[in-house]
């Protein structure tokens, strides 16, 4: 669908990822990035996990310009997202925000998001084209407008590298700040190398943890891309749906199609950690992987195991970073049992823009006092990290 906005430029709306040519979303994301890629958000397309139905209706947006010649045009800017009828997996929370415009009788639903869905792992939100004036600035007026026409209570770009932020902030977006945990390979050769950082109590008490899970007669093992196969997928399903229900009362955002027909698609990106009672599979971890970065996403489990959840979910992904030489280690959101086993307290990025201007002032307060409670949060936990003084 085309939407003419200013004068000069042109915003097409796509409703569907499988519309947009892949070799040109490559052009402008790159593939590097697992959550942002055409082959990750085609798979949650197909795989129902994204649709109008289940209120994650893919609305990408491509920004043109006219050049000189009144028949040539440029793509400016580049919005992946979705319009969202709730605020349901994505990790910034605004529930607080919906019922004030509920009180106010108005409807904060739908809305526009620029995010990866279900995902909250920091990476690219927008391609702008530095070749062309103001890309930036240019998108978020067009936003405005349609938002205008069409009455969406705003847009929302979530987990944004932080120049991003820099930039949308200096537009008038408002920022908002949480606080992850994340692991930095400091150049460790070895887990041990990597636990002689810690402070001897620290360091005996993690050890005492692995330990411990040969001691309860399991084993593990990490499987990369192909190495998974369609049983090990199935059985993952499985753990992750059975999990979910556990710590939510009700199923998880993807869906047996996601994981059985799709995620064999995406090999270049996937590492799963499955753990054995003897020859039984009874757990898995499931991570995604770019060139310097390992992302911890989903975890599931059949029976309840001391310490295994740490060993699948960290300890493991530490040793493949380690052997893999990945920089970064990206476990997920919330955790601050993963302060004392080495993951270090860092600032995560999202910006927002509201329709209605009679809530500006209101956004822009609580979005100011909540980075402040952030930034003070992220140096108290500085303080509890379990490596030695110098």
């Amino acid at each position: 669908m085309r939407r003419p906005v200013l004068t000069g430029l042109r915003l097409d709306v796509h409703r569907s990822i499988l519309d947009i040519n892949p070799d040109q979303w490559e052009r402008w994301f790159g593939v590097d990035y697992p959550f942002l890629s055409w082959s990750f958000l085609a798979a949650l397309e197909r795989a129902q996990c994204t649709s109008a139905q289940n209120g994650w209706e893919p609305f990408h947006l491509i920004l043109w310009e006219q050049g000189d010649n009144a028949e040539e045009e440029q793509v400016i800017a580049v919005a992946p997202g979705f319009l969202k009828s709730h605020s349901y997996g994505e990790y910034v929370f605004d529930w607080a925000w919906a019922d004030a415009w509920q009180r106010t009788g108005r409807s904060y639903y739908p809305k526009l998001v620029s995010a990866a869905p279900f995902t909250p792992a920091t990476g690219p939100r927008l391609y702008l084209n530095q070749s062309a004036s103001d890309p930036a600035a240019k998108l978020l007026e067009a936003i405005c407008q349609m938002s205008q026409d069409q009455e969406f209570s705003g847009w929302h770009v979530l987990f944004e590298e932080p120049e991003l932020a820099q930039a949308l902030k200096a537009l008038g977006l408002h920022e908002r700040q949480t606080c992850q945990f994340h692991w930095f390979n400091r150049n460790y050769q070895s887990f041990d190398d990597f636990l002689a950082t810690f402070t001897s109590r620290k360091r005996k008490n993690l050890r005492k943890e692995r330990a411990n899970i040969e001691a309860q007669g399991l084993t593990l093992e990490t499987l990369e891309g192909d190495e998974i196969t369609p049983n090990l997928w199935s059985f993952f399903h499985y753990c992750y749906q059975v999990t979910y229900a556990k710590r939510s009362g009700h199923g998880g955002y993807l869906t047996r199609e996601f994981f059985i027909e799709e995620c064999q698609k995406l090999a270049r990106y996937t590492v799963m950690v499955v753990a054995h009672d003897e020859n039984t599979p009874v757990a898995a971890a499931l991570y995604f992987r770019s060139a310097d970065t390992l992302y911890g996403r989903y975890w599931g489990c059949l029976r309840e195991y001391e310490h295994l959840h740490f060993e699948a979910c960290y300890y493991r992904g530490i040793e493949y970073c380690i052997a893999h030489g990945l920089e970064h280690f990206d476990p997920g959101a919330q955790g601050e049992h993963k302060i004392q086993r080495g993951f270090e307290p860092v600032l995560t990025h999202s910006s927002h823009w509201v329709a209605d201007p009679s809530f500006t002032e209101a956004v822009a307060g609580f979005c100011r006092e909540e980075c402040n409670h952030v930034a003070h949060y992220q140096r108290d936990a500085q303080q509890l990290l379990p490596f030695k003084a110098d």
